[in-house]
C-alpha cells in the first residue's frame, strides 16, 4: 500500500520560484512544497503527499488505491473495533502526533491522538485490517527524529464518531515520556531560508516538526507550546493555518513562528542604538568582518564570535576569555569551506552534516583561513556547521555582503565558567569579553554546551556528550531504583535513572566553579521535572575532597549517599553502554589523569576485573611520587623528573624536562621526592604521557587537561614505531594480587633515544606501541587468572585515537571481546551512568 495524501496538481503557484504548486486534495485546494520531486509535476499529474511536501508522482491508478485504501478501509464485515494505543519513547517534540493523524486519516478511522507525561496516547476505530495497519505502521514506521521504545495495546468498546484530531495535552500519567534533544536545522528549512519566495526568508528561527530547538526551550512534559518558552508567542493566522493543516510538516510544530509573530534578532551595543531583525544580522556580520568580538545567542547560550581568519581578533579573544593555549572550535559556513580547512573522511561528513552537528576534531590543513591563534601547536581542528537559521544567516546568504567564512565560536563564558544563557546576565559577565551582542527573545530554559567528538576507525567517539544528545535516554541492562549521581568534578555531567532507563545530562563543566555547582543543582532539579524521577539514592565519586562528593551530601536530605571508586565507574559506564548484565565480568582497563584509590594513591593506571557489584585490583601501573598536586599536574617537567629519579637516571640537564625546570625548583623537587613531602603516589597513565611529552621537548607546562598529551599523539600519527619500547611486568605477589608494569624501561629508552638524537615523533610512536603492548600484556594476565575474554576501555586516556585504534587490535588480535566508549565520553562526563549502576548493584 502507498505511503501518503494523494491530490491532484491544478497549477503552479506563482511567486514561488517553481517550488509550490497547487493541488486538489479531496476538493480542496492546498499549497504544497514540490521540491523534492526530481521532475515539477505538470496539471493533471497525481502526487503522494506528506508533511506537507510532495514525495512522488503517481499513476491515477496508484492515488486512487493510496485514497480510498481499498484493502482496508471499510473491508471488515464484523463492525468496527477500537484500540488503545500508549507509546513511549522519544515521541513528543518529533512530529510524532502528527505522523499518527496522517496515518490514521489515510486509513479512514476516528478517534484521536494526544500527548501525555507517559508519551503519546492514541484511540483509533475502524475496521479491524486498517486498526492492525496502524498498530504496524506506529511500531515500525516513524518521524526521522523518533524513537519508539513501547506500544502497549488495549482493546475499548466502540463508541462511534466522526473524523480523527489531535486531542489536548493531558498532564496525568504514570511514566514519564523521553524529551527530544535540539535538533539542527533541516534541509526542507534552510531552503526557505534562502528562498526570497517564501514568506520565512530570512527567518532567523525557522522551524519544523523535523528540527529546531527543543530541551533548551521545554519547561516541563508533555511537550506542547504552553510547556516552553515560545509560549509567550502567539501565532499569527499564518503559522495557525499551518500549526492546524495535517498535510503541512509544521503541523503542531510547537516552537513555529515567523517574521510577524516570532523572536526578533537584535544587535546590542553600548552607547548605540539598538539594530532589530535583518539589519541586526547583516550589522553583525559586518562587525565580525571589521575583528570585531561578538556575543550570539544560539540554541543553548551564548557563543563568543570573531573572525577566525582575523591573527589579531583571535588573539584578542584569547586574552579576554583568558584562555592561552586551549583551541577554539570554527564554524565553517559550508562543508566546502570546511573541506578547505581540514581533511574531511565520509563518515567525518556524516557526523558534521548530521542532526546533532557537533564539533568534530578533524586533522587541519594549515590553511590561511585559520589563523595561528586558533589552536596553536595543535595540528586538529575542531569544525562544525551552522545549526541553528541564525548562524546561517550570521556567516552570510549568497547575496550578501561578503563576511568571514569561517568563525571563532567558543563558548560565551570565562574559562571554566558554564556557558552564559541569560540575556541580563550576558551584558554583565561578558562585558569584558565582547564588543556587541546578537541576542533575541526566545529564552533558553538550560545550557547546552556544542557537543564535541572525533571519528575513531570509522565510528562517532563522543568527547563532550552535550547539544543534539542530552537529555535521550540509555537503556540499562536491570532494574536500577530511582537514583541521581552527581558525577565527577572535572568534565561534570550528573545522571539519574528509574527502572531500565537513565539520563545523563548535558555538559556542565569543572566543579572548581560556583556557577558549575549552582548549574548541578538547576540541572538535577529539571532532570527530575522531565523525567518524573523522584530519586531516593544518591551516588558520588569516592574521593572525599571532591566537590560533587560534598554536594551529594550537602544534598542528601537524609536520603543514603553511595561512594564509587573512580575507575570501577569509568569500567560500568562502559559495561552499561553495551547492556552487559547484572552478574557478568570483565577485564576493565581504565587510563586517565586522576582517581582517588582506596589506599590513598592517585589512581589513574588501572586494570580491573570487575561486574557493577565490585571490582579486583588486577594490575596497575607501577607508582611513582606526584610531588606538589596540581603543580606537578601543570608542569610536566616535574612528572618528568620523578620519573627519571623512579628510573634511577641522574638529572642531567641535557635531558630538555631538566632544562626546563628551574634550578631552584629542582632543589625543592628534590627534597620533597627525598621525604616525601607533599608527595602522594599515583599510577597515573596521563601523568605518564605529560612526563614523556616533557622528555621529548614537546610541552613542560600546559594550559589545559590532556595538552601535552594531545600534542604527543599527534607527532605519532602515521609513524611505523619501528624498534618499540617496553614495559617490564612484575607478577602479582599473592593470588589475588596485582600485576605492576614498572615504566622505567621505557622512560631510559626515550632517554637514549632524545640523546641520540631520534626524531620526536619517532620517540612519541614507540611510546604509544608500549602503551598498546601493555595494555595487552595486562589483559592477558587478567584471562589466565580469571579465565575472562571481554576487554572494556574507558578513561580519558582513551580520547586518544591513536592508542585506542591500535589497542583494540591488538587486543582484537589476542582473540579478546573489545568494549570501547560509543554512546557517552570516555573522559569524567560519562562516569554517572557507571555511578548509577554500581549504586544500584549494592
Amino acid at each position: 500500500m502507498c505511503l501518503g495524501i494523494p491530490g491532484r496538481v491544478t497549477q503552479m503557484a506563482e511567486g514561488f520560484g517553481g517550488q509550490i504548486a497547487l493541488v486538489d486534495v479531496e476538493g480542496v485546494s492546498r499549497q504544497i512544497n514540490i521540491g523534492m520531486l526530481d521532475t515539477p509535476p505538470a496539471p493533471g499529474d497525481w502526487v503522494l503527499i506528506h508533511m506537507g511536501m510532495a514525495l512522488e508522482v503517481v499513476p491515477e491508478a496508484t492515488a486512487r488505491d493510496a485514497r480510498s485504501g481499498l484493502e482496508l478501509v471499510g473491508s471488515g464485515s464484523d463492525g468496527p473495533v477500537r484500540r488503545r494505543l500508549e507509546v513511549a519513547g522519544v515521541v513528543q517534540g518529533v512530529g510524532y502526533r502528527p505522523f499518527v493523524y496522517a496515518a490514521a486519516a489515510q486509513l479512514g478511522l476516528t478517534g484521536s491522538v494526544r500527548n501525555d507525561v507517559s508519551g503519546v496516547v492514541i484511540e483509533a476505530e475502524g475496521p479491524a485490517e486498517a486498526i492492525d495497519e496502524l498498530v504496524r505502521r506506529v511500531r515500525h514506521e516513524s518521524p526521522p527524529l523518533a524513537v519508539v521504545e513501547r506500544v502497549e495495546v488495549r482493546e475499548l468498546d466502540p463508541v462511534g464518531g466522526t473524523g480523527f484530531s489531535i486531542g489536548e495535552s493531558s498532564r496525568t500519567g504514570g511514566r514519564r515520556t523521553f524529551a527530544s534533544p535540539d535538533v539542527a536545522m533541516c534541509d526542507h528549512c534552510a531552503a526557505e531560508l534562502r528562498d526570497p519566495a517564501n514568506r520565512r526568508h530570512r527567518h532567523p528561527f525557522i522551524t519544523c516538526t523535523s528540527c529546531g530547538p527543543r530541551f533548551t526551550i521545554m519547561l516541563d512534559l508533555p511537550y506542547d507550546r504552553s510547556s516552553t518558552t515560545m509560549a509567550g508567542f502567539a501565532m499569527c493566522p499564518a503559522c495557525r493555518a499551518e500549526y492546524d493543516d495535517p498535510a503541512d510538516r509544521r503541523f503542531h510544530a510547537q516552537p513555529i513562528a515567523c517574521h510577524d509573530c516570532g523572536p526578533t534578532a537584535r544587535l546590542v551595543r553600548p552607547g548605540i542604538p539598538d539594530a532589530v531583525g535583518a539589519e541586526a544580522i547583516a550589522e553583525a556580520r559586518g562587525l565580525l568582518a571589521a575583528g570585531q568580538i561578538v556575543a550570539v545567542k544560539g540554541i543553548g547560550g551564548y557563543h563568543l564570535a570573531c573572525d577566525a581568519g582575523n591573527e589579531q581578533a583571535v588573539a584578542e579573544l584569547r586574552r579576554r576569555k583568558a584562555r592561552r593555549g586551549k583551541p577554539f572550535a570554527v564554524m565553517a559556513h559550508d562543508l566546502d569551506v570546511a573541506r578547505q580547512v581540514a581533511e574531511i573522511s565520509p563518515a567525518e561528513a556524516q557526523v558534521l552534516t548530521g542532526p546533532r552537528r557537533p564539533i568534530l576534531l578533524l586533522r587541519g590543513r594549515g590553511h590561511p583561513a585559520v589563523a595561528p591563534s586558533v589552536a596553536p601547536g595543535n595540528p586538529d581542528l575542531g569544525v562544525m556547521l551552522p545549526y541553528a537559521p541564525l548562524h546561517e544567516l550570521l556567516l552570510g546568504l549568497p547575496e550578501d555582503a561578503p563576511g568571514p567564512p569561517l568563525l571563532v565560536m567558543t563558548s560565551g563564558n570565562l574559562s571554566g565558567e558554564p556557558i552564559v544563557t541569560d540575556d541580563t546576565e550576558a551584558r554583565t559577565r561578558l562585558a569584558s569579553l565582547a564588543d556587541a551582542w546578537l541576542t533575541h527573545e526566545r529564552a533558553i530554559v538550560v545550557p547546552c554546551d556544542d557537543s564535541v567528538a572525533r571519528v575513531v576507525a570509522g565510528h562517532e567517539l563522543p568527547i563532550r556528550r552535550s547539544r543534539g544528545h542530552a537529555p535521550l535516554p540509555i537503556a540499562l541492562p536491570f532494574d536500577v531504583p530511582p537514583s541521581f549521581a552527581v558525577g565527577a568534578d572535572l568534565k561534570n555531567a550528573c545522571g539519574i535513572a528509574d527502572g531500565r532507563y537513565a539520563w545523563v545530562s548535558q555538559h556542565l563543566g569543572d566543579m572548581d566553579d560556583l556557577a558549575t555547582i549552582d548549574a548541578l543543582t538547576s540541572t538535577a532539579a529539571h532532570l527530575q521535572r522531565l523525567t518524573g524521577v523522584r530519586p531516593g539514592l544518591l551516588v558520588a565519586d569516592l574521593h572525599p575532597g571532591y566537590r560533587s562528593h560534598a554536594w551529594a551530601h550537602a544534598h542528601a536530605a537524609g536520603r543514603p549517599v553511595v561512594g564509587v571508586q573512580h575507575h570501577h565507574a569509568h569500567i560500568a559506564s562502559v559495561m552499561g553502554e553495551h547492556g552487559m548484565g547484572a552478574d557478568q565480568r570483565v577485564i576493565g582497563v581504565a587510563l586517565d589523569g586522576t582517581g582517588y584509590g582506596p589506599d590513598g594513591a592517585v589512581w589513574g593506571g588501572e586494570v580491573l576485573v570487575a561486574d557493577y557489584k565490585g571490582f579486583q585490583r588486577a594490575g596497575h601501573l607501577g607508582y611513582v611520587q606526584l610531588a606538589g598536586g596540581d603543580a606537578s599536574v601543570l608542569r610536566p617537567y616535574r612528572m618528568a623528573l620523578s620519573h627519571l629519579r623512579s628510573a634511577g637516571i641522574d638529572w642531567a640537564t641535557d635531558i630538555p624536562s631538566v632544562a626546563a625546570c628551574p634550578p631552584e625548583e629542582r632543589r625543592v623537587l628534590t627534597h620533597q621526592l627525598d621525604s616525601g613531602f607533599g608527595c602522594v603516589p599515583t599510577s597515573s597513565m596521563g601523568r605518564l604521557f605529560d612526563a614523556v611529552a616533557s622528555l621529548v621537548d614537546v610541552r613542560h607546562e600546559v594550559d589545559y587537561e590532556a595538552e601535552a598529551a594531545i600534542e604527543l599523539e599527534a607527532l605519532a600519527r602515521g609513524v611505523e614505531p619501528v624498534g618499540g619500547y617496553r614495559f617490564a611486568l612484575t607478577p602479582a605477589a599473592s593470588p589475588d594480587g596485582p600485576v605492576t608494569a614498572a615504566a622505567a624501561p621505557v622512560i631510559r629508552a626515550v632517554v637514549q633515544d632524545v640523546r641520540d638524537g631520534v626524531p620526536a615523533s619517532l620517540v612519541a610512536a614507540r611510546f604509544h606501541d608500549a602503551v598498546a603492548a601493555l595494555i595487552v600484556a595486562f589483559a592477558r594476565a587478567a584471562r589466565d587468572a580469571a579465565d575472562l575474554h571481554t576487554v572494556v576501555l574507558g578513561g580519558g586516556v582513551f580520547q586518544n585515537a591513536l592508542l585506542l585504534e591500535s589497542a583494540t587490535a591488538a587486543l582484537e588480535r589476542a582473540s579478546f571481546d573489545v568494549l570501547r566508549p560509543h554512546l557517552l565520553p570516555p573522559n569524567d562526563g560519562g562516569i554517572s551512568l557507571g555511578q548509577l549502576l554500581i549504586g544500584a548493584a549494592g
